[in-house]
């Protein structure tokens, strides 16, 4: 069966995942392939389910016929123990968000951190990866750290308000760049920090439009720094808007939100998506509100 002729049932597991503009941005760039492509979302919240239902509901969308899911907060760690096999980055990093049924089987990737490399590659090419500063080492924070390291920084500061956080993340990543210098540090580091790293990564949830702000003192950033934002909504964070005017390079979310997109829905498909094409789209529909 080619892939025009091929249908596809996709879904997003997650908590608050209703308002996600993944399925639009996927559902379009389908219809650009003349593939048939439904997206639909599975909110753990709207349906009274708990993370550890995951499981569950793989099962029930292999039964449905459901070709692949991607999966977000809170689920990214615990579907692991579902999948009958999970690519290399997405071990190591152990987070999975992005899972396709392939003969009755599950097949785990991570594309949180293919997305960001792509954004950092596309958007910031002369980036020196000497040094970078990252704040926050969550569950995003986790995929950001391995693609920066990927991508050739040689010494990462992870900083966390939960320093037992930064320091696990640390020391799970030194297990796969043994060569690398990571540091786990606290907020009140930061001020102290930046004047000695090339490059700042926002990888919390500070400047989302429920957690509005900067992550950081903006006072300390330089014209020599580059920065960039996980946050896509809204695209321009008030970090990315401090740092613009403050002459920096920047790589805004919205670049990691197409770059994981992008990767997501050629694992999907086996098509080769238009980035720019799904950039356009994100940025209209950011600016309809949508």
């Amino acid at each position: 069966m080619s892939t025009t002729e091929q249908s596809y049932l996709v879904g997003l597991i997650g908590d608050g995942v209703m308002p996600s503009l993944t399925p639009p941005l996927h559902e379009r760039e389908a219809d650009a392939h003349n593939l048939r492509y439904l997206y639909r979302p599975i909110d753990l919240t709207e349906l009274g389910l708990p993370a550890d239902q995951v499981g569950s509901l793989l099962s029930a969308g292999a039964q449905l016929g459901f070709n692949a899911f991607n999966i977000t907060h809170p689920c990214k760690q615990l579907v692991i123990q579902h999948l009958d096999e999970i690519s290399e980055n997405a071990r190591n990093i152990g987070a999975v968000n992005t899972v396709v049924i392939k003969d009755g089987k599950f097949h785990g990737y991570n594309t949180d951190a293919s997305g960001f490399g792509w954004g950092l590659a596309n958007t910031l090419p002369t980036a020196k990866l000497g040094t970078v500063l990252q704040l926050g080492a969550g569950g995003a924070g986790a995929a950001v750290a391995y693609a920066l390291l990927e991508a050739g920084v040689q010494e990462l500061y992870l900083v966390d308000p939960e320093v037992t956080r930064a320091e696990e993340r640390a020391d799970a990543l030194r297990q796969h760049f043994a060569d690398r210098t990571l540091h786990a540090s606290t907020p009140s580091q930061v001020s102290s920090l930046l004047p000695v790293v090339d490059g700042v990564v926002n990888a919390s949830p500070i400047g989302m439009h429920h957690h509005p702000g900067l992550p950081l003192d903006v006072s300390g950033l330089e014209t020599r720094h580059w920065v960039a934002d996980c946050v896509y909504r809204p695209v321009d964070t008030e970090l990315i808007k401090a740092a613009r005017a403050r002459g920096c390079q920047v790589m805004d979310g919205g670049q990691m939100a197409v770059g994981q997109a992008v990767d997501a829905f050629g694992i999907i498909t086996g098509e080769a998506s238009d980035a720019e094409r799904m950039r356009l789209h994100l940025l209209e529909m950011l600016e309809a509100g949508l």
